[in-house]
């Protein structure tokens, strides 16, 4: 009897368990796949949707990528809420046996951090940018993540949090894994005070982060503009086959396509100046441009005006 009553009280458990999980999921159907594309012999990456985060699309709105070595598997960035992590590990594990053992961060930015709880589950180690330690620790971060528990509800919740590096580069950084060599690289200050760039010779790939946008309006906030041009350059120099971008398709033209990102902030530059340096009023001068080029991209009435305002403060700072 005692068994029994036992058994009972375990599958009553589970059903309230599972009773719970589909009501927290109610109105939130899981119709988000990932696709990972092959872009080289051993990298392969999946590509976040040109939208603004919200709960329907589970905040996948950025890339994330990884590297398959004869020791494990490298992944860049680890995509915007837990279940997304989830998905691209099932996705990893359909193309290989090896492990995850290790986890570049481009930038803590939320739509590229919050699936990292889940990747320091399995024991991969995380690295890191050292000025990332300053966003964990802000007050920014923490309202952050209390406003995407709301926004992106179910699937960033109370259960979601910020994870801390296993490893934070200064400078730059030789990760040989398997014998595969990934240069991870400082940049900037530039679209965030904590980019990293990641290149795999052996593969001629460059992770770019959020320093290279394709097909939609770059998310400018309060970067560092004129290091973000920099940064560009420096991508150029490394002269990889193919770049894999923070938001949007792959690029098998580096230059051509890197060239809009650049374009673009300078751009912004050019048209915020004069105001900026004269004290005009924004609004006129936001008003006095021709954003004919961009108006019609994904993304421009939520980000464009947002951008446009941050580089005229940052140019009175400069």
């Amino acid at each position: 009897m005692i068994c029994f009553i036992r058994a009972w009280t375990g599958i009553l458990g589970s059903l309230i368990f599972l009773g719970a999980a589909f009501a927290q999921s109610a109105g939130a159907p899981d119709n988000v796949q990932l696709k990972p594309i092959q872009v080289a012999p051993h990298t392969y990456f999946v590509q976040g949707r040109p939208e603004m985060g919200s709960s329907a699309n589970q905040n996948f709105i950025s890339n994330a990528g990884f590297v398959i070595t004869p020791e494990g598997v490298v992944v860049m960035d680890a995509l915007g809420s837990p279940i997304l992590a989830q998905k691209l590990l099932a996705e990893i594990k359909k193309i290989t046996n090896q492990k995850v053992v290790a986890v570049i961060v481009s930038h803590y930015h939320a739509d590229h951090v919050y699936g990292l709880q889940e990747f320091k589950k399995i024991g991969a180690s995380i690295y890191a940018q050292g000025e990332g330690r300053n966003y964990l620790s802000s007050e920014t971060a923490k309202q952050r993540l209390i406003a995407s528990r709301i926004d992106f509800a179910p699937w960033v919740n109370a259960n979601t949090r910020l994870i801390s590096a296993d490893v934070w580069i200064d400078e730059k950084k030789r990760l040989n894994i398997g014998g595969v060599e990934f240069l991870i690289t400082r940049v900037g200050p530039a679209h965030a005070p904590e980019d990293l760039i990641v290149y795999v010779p052996s593969e001629k790939v460059l992770f770019a982060g959020d320093l290279v946008f394709r097909g939609r309006i770059p998310f400018v906030g309060n970067a560092d503009s004129k290091g973000w041009l920099l940064a560009l350059d420096e991508i150029e120099m490394l002269n990889p086959n193919v770049v894999i971008p923070g938001h949007g398709a792959y690029s098998v033209k580096p230059v051509e396509d890197i060239g809009f990102t650049r374009a673009y902030l300078k751009y912004l530059r050019e048209s915020m100046s004069a105001a900026a340096i004269n004290m005009d009023p924004f609004e006129e001068a936001y008003q006095q441009v021709d954003w004919s080029e961009y108006e019609g991209m994904p993304l421009f009435r939520s980000a464009n005006r947002m951008n446009a305002y941050n580089v005229y403060l940052s140019i009175q700072a400069e």
